[in-house]
């Protein structure tokens, strides 16, 4: 299953020579489906019906706006109806009461239409369950283009977190390239403090050797970037299924954020600190870009 982002739009109408039917759908992120239809009253019983489509057609998140519009073609929804077989009766009836009566035979076209039921006003407007039939079937080719639409932005945004991934694991990497340099470092300036202070006496090597080990263990994120690297994998294994993956890498983004706090905390030296606020900048890109997928 592909992955979507939760904006889009779709669109689709249905006309023909007695009706127009329209549906537009366009959505904004939401934590949740929040769900929102516009439609003329005569579709207000088929409401329920709708809310349930749109969830069956695939959309599980986000702010979604459905607006359908139904138009009448002929003036008010009714027309005027022509009945020949009524003006016809009338005519013969009018011929033959002149006959009967011996009567100028005066007939007129204006006199036959003044007749009752010559001309009917008849309403036009489709029942509610040919509307709801005509409805139904553009709601669902509005909603594969929406997911359409979402379907292509998520894509755009998986390659983006890849890449962004990518940039989050080179930060760890280099985390962990940093902790042996920054021990040696450490271990170069104890000696040179220690050997200062016992004015060339024989330094202790076990002492420095102990010190070294404690210092090693408090700055220690071995533990931190494994976290990390295994988060980011998880990360890159749920774009790979696809599917509503949103409030699982929401959690995963989370995780990554608290392991990147905690290295940033242990940070010793300036090059270190700067590791680390880069990897809390980039997982917050990353966490900004997984707010928009479904």
């Amino acid at each position: 299953m592909k992955i979507r982002s939760m904006t889009g739009f779709g669109r689709s109408e249905f006309v023909s020579d007695r009706f127009r039917v329209s549906v537009e759908m366009k959505a904004v992120n939401h934590r949740y489906l929040d769900l929102s239809v516009k439609m003329p009253r005569r579709l207000n019983p088929y409401e329920a019906q709708i809310r349930s489509l749109i969830k069956e057609l695939g959309v599980e998140r986000g702010k979604v706006d459905l607006y359908i519009q139904a138009e009448d073609f002929s003036e008010g929804g009714s027309v005027v109806r022509y009945r020949a077989d009524l003006a016809a009766n009338y005519a013969e009836l009018y011929r033959r009461m002149t006959e009967d009566l011996d009567l100028d035979d005066d007939l007129k076209p204006s006199t036959i239409a003044h007749m009752p039921d010559v001309f009917t006003l008849e309403q036009t407007e489709m029942d509610e369950e040919e509307l709801w039939q005509v409805t139904e079937g553009v709601i669902r080719e509005a909603t594969a283009r929406f997911v359409s639409a979402r379907e292509a932005e998520g894509a755009r945004l998986c390659a983006d977190l890849f890449g962004k991934l990518d940039g989050l694991k080179g930060l760890a990497a280099q985390v962990e390239a940093r902790q042996p340099e920054i021990l040696s470092a450490y271990e170069a300036r104890l000696t040179g403090k220690m050997k200062e202070m016992l004015a060339g006496s024989q330094v202790d090597e076990s002492r420095i050797a102990t010190e070294v080990a404690v210092f090693a263990d408090k700055i220690c994120t071995d533990e931190e970037t494994v976290r990390l690297k295994s988060h980011i994998e998880a990360v890159r294994q749920a774009l790979t299924a696809g599917g509503p993956i949103g409030r699982k890498l929401d959690f995963l983004a989370q995780e990554m954020n608290r392991e990147a706090n905690t290295i940033l905390s242990k940070a010793n030296d300036l090059i270190s600190a700067d590791i680390g606020i880069g990897m809390k900048t980039e997982i917050e890109k990353i966490r900004e870009q997984i707010q928009n997928i479904e």
